[in-house]
């Protein structure tokens, strides 16, 4: 049987070489790195610019921002509770007790299950890192932030964000997240929502259907 040649043959050499079986692991990686990357990879953009950035995409995507310092954070969330009609929230393990009201009731989740994080009035966490440029929040399986099913079934989420977290490009996250890349991560830009053939917007179908982010300039 004849080599396969022309378009055919070009297609199913990249394949090959994609599954390691054409070269070796080192050449494979060596041409990667060799790739030309012209893309925006950073920013100098100022603390408050990153600040301005970030707000201008959550509120574009329909999410409540707030701000506070390190100080008032736990005041802060007491408000944001009373104006969603909050009692309490679900809230990961080694969550800071710091960012906790006095008068709400909070209650580790630590291996609730969906019918659980249903009933709950919403989560509380903090995040690894968010992304000025595409207004998303990057949450990972670590303290303070849980599992990703805690993200993902409630209703209502509350997210904490420092400045520190906060970079302008999604290069920049990477290159954060790649000390912990091997935990579950989830992008998040706000609220869930999706449209059906008819373009018809609904919300809550692969998440929450509510998005409160607090900035925390520290």
């Amino acid at each position: 049987m004849s080599e396969p040649t022309g378009s055919r043959a070009r297609i199913l050499a990249n394949i090959r070489m994609s599954l390691g079986s054409a070269s070796a692991p080192e050449a494979i990686a060596a041409e990667y790195a060799s790739i030309p990357r012209t893309y925006t990879r950073s920013s100098d953009a100022s603390r408050p610019e990153l600040f301005e950035l970030l707000t201008d995409r959550l509120i574009e995507y329909d999410a409540g921002v707030y701000t506070a310092s390190a100080l008032t954070i736990a005041d802060t969330i007491g408000q944001i509770l009373m104006k969603r009609g909050k009692s309490g929230l679900a809230i990961p393990a080694a969550l800071p007790q710091a960012w906790l009201p006095e008068g709400f009731v909070f209650e580790v989740a630590q291996g609730y299950d969906a019918y659980q994080l249903d009933r709950s009035q919403g989560i509380l966490c903090g995040c690894t890192v968010a992304i000025a440029e595409t207004g998303s929040i990057v949450l990972q399986n670590a303290d303070a932030q849980g599992a990703r099913i805690l993200s993902l079934v409630p209703d209502y989420h509350l997210c904490v964000v420092f400045g520190s977290q906060i970079v302008a490009t999604v290069p920049e996250a990477f290159a954060r997240l790649a000390a912990t890349s091997t935990l579950p991560t989830t992008f998040i830009s706000g609220p869930s929502a999706t449209a059906d053939i008819e373009m018809t917007r609904i919300k809550g179908v692969h998440g929450p259907r509510f998005l409160d982010v607090l900035l925390v300039e520290d």
